[in-house]
């Protein structure tokens, strides 16, 4: 099997702050669409849990996650654990 490397694209990315979401859910919304309230920390102290609209679907966004743009202008949620692991700073 051939390997491959990631081609080094600068992203965009912030640590999410409330108002960079697409729109809340409910938590029962939520939960029925597939997040798992095992461990997930929300961001906001509003009692919905905020989403990105992503070109894979309706992601949740946890306490501490990062949101990144990618190339085509797409945006998607990313832990911060993997993202650290993942992205070095360019510039600020």
């Amino acid at each position: 099997m051939a390997k491959y490397v990631k081609k080094p694209i600068p992203v965009e990315a912030v640590e999410y702050t409330f108002g960079l979401e697409d729109g809340f859910d409910d938590f029962e919304v939520a939960i029925k669409s597939g997040l798992v309230i095992n461990g997930y920390e929300n961001p906001v102290e509003t009692g919905k849990v905020p989403f990105i609209k992503t070109l894979e679907g309706k992601h949740y966004i946890s306490k501490g996650d990062y949101i990144i743009t990618g190339i085509e202008g797409e945006r998607y949620p990313c832990k911060k654990n993997i993202f650290l692991k993942t992205y070095m700073l360019l510039s600020s």
